[in-house]
């Protein structure tokens, strides 16, 4: 299997594996998260769970480039 093959497949199950937890935790509603309601028209920005997030990722991505 290539390089690029193998890439593909993993990506594509980390996507899997964050496509079924996102089914059973809600993410998006963390405290720390901006909520503003007026009238209307309501503004969401997810600050926390972006945070979360970003180290998440910088974890997972340290961990695949030191087995490279």
């Amino acid at each position: 299997m290539t390089g690029i093959g193998k890439m593909l497949m993993t990506a594509g199950a980390f996507i899997f594996l964050i496509g079924l937890i996102m089914q059973f935790v809600k993410i998006g509603k963390l405290p720390g998260d901006i909520l503003i309601k007026k009238g209307n028209t309501t503004f969401y920005f997810p600050l926390m769970t972006s945070i979360i997030l970003s180290v998440v990722l910088s974890v997972i991505f340290y961990i695949v480039n030191r087995f490279k």
